[in-house]
């Protein structure tokens, strides 16, 4: 936070006081557990200390969603997702990227600073041209420009990240950098502010939780569905009969547990002494998950219902941002010398 700090001392002046933090969210529908227990507590929590700005990033989405019909029903599953989860739009700024086309025309700008050896380089371009080889699109490459312009669109100096994506933040700093270097100091250069996220692996215990591999616990889902998605969950592999004692260290139920109650400890010695048995600790993460979500699940349900109402806080969001956004664009257009 020292770095943040000193960020703040040399600030603009039309920045905020309070410091602003800035995360883009992709438009993947409901999110499951991982995504809660990995990124959305998180935000829920620093938005009560900073001026917490979140996006859902329908123009990334673009990259490699296609259907009209489905990038709309996927914006509004999670922008309703996250409300139900915890952001109160109230304490923090929610709105859909789109809704502020401005990030398209920074994008355009840092687009002219930028090197293409910089983008060719990224990790997460070779990644997804190996993921959708027949849809290898322009966007893929500038991705991370439109990332550093969701991020300096509304002068934010934090960015909330795990440190396995570090490299990603510093590939924003080094445009954000190189606007300044070129027509004089206009963005702070965004710190992290790195979050304790656990990993969380899916219902395989192998691989982290995710909707393209299928491996998910679909906590906005109906309690029937969790309780099958949890019962199918790869528990201990060695322990093959009831009366085995278990590893709850390895077991990845025992593991959630951690999530879902104060009293792990004793589930886990339930494990190692054979008291409890796999199907058991998964009934209880089942009905735990079931509970712990069920305020969230009514809350989801009755904006999804109401399309409108949430049309208008996802609107309000927007234009709560527009005159920063004007002002961004407006200091860029003289800097660079456009009218």
């Amino acid at each position: 936070m020292t770095d943040a700090a000193a960020t703040t001392a040399t600030r603009p002046s039309s920045l905020p006081v309070k410091p602003r933090i800035y995360s883009g969210i992709q438009p993947t529908g409901r999110p499951h557990l991982g995504n809660d227990l990995g990124a959305i507590r998180n935000y829920v929590a620093l938005s009560q200390t900073y001026e917490a700005i979140y996006c859902v990033v329908d123009y990334h989405a673009l990259t490699h969603v296609h259907d009209p019909e489905l990038l709309r029903r996927q914006t509004l599953e999670m922008a309703a997702a996250l409300i139900a989860l915890g952001l109160d739009p109230e304490r923090c700024t929610i709105f859909v990227q789109s809704d502020r086309p401005e990030v398209t025309e920074l994008c355009w700008v840092f687009n002219t600073v930028t090197p293409v050896g910089w983008l060719q380089r990224t990790p997460t371009y070779k990644e997804k041209r190996a993921n959708q080889p027949d849809d290898v699109n322009h966007g893929l490459l500038t991705y991370p420009v439109l990332q550093a312009a969701d991020i300096a669109l509304p002068k934010a100096s934090l960015v909330p990240i795990g440190r396995d994506q570090a490299p990603h933040l510093e590939l924003t700093r080094e445009i954000v950098r190189a606007f300044n270097a070129r027509y004089g100091e206009t963005f702070p250069e965004p710190q992290a502010v790195y979050t304790e996220s656990p990993t969380v692996l899916g219902t395989d215990g192998v691989k982290k939780m995710s909707k393209s591999i299928g491996n998910t616990i679909e906590v906005l889902g109906e309690p029937e569905v969790i309780r099958k998605q949890v019962m199918s969950m790869v528990t201990d592999t060695q322990r093959i009969m009831r009366a085995d004692p278990g590893r709850p260290e390895v077991c990845n139920v025992c593991r959630m547990h951690r999530f879902f109650g104060d009293d792990y400890e004793e589930i886990w010695a339930g494990e190692r002494t054979a008291r409890t048995g796999c199907v058991d600790t998964k009934k209880l993460l089942a009905e735990r998950i079931i509970a712990h979500y069920a305020p969230a699940r009514e809350t989801y349900r009755e904006l999804i219902a109401d399309p409108i109402k949430l049309r208008r806080i996802l609107d309000e969001g927007a234009e709560r941002i527009r005159p920063i956004a004007q002002e961004t664009m407006a200091e860029v257009r003289e800097r660079m010398g456009l009218r």
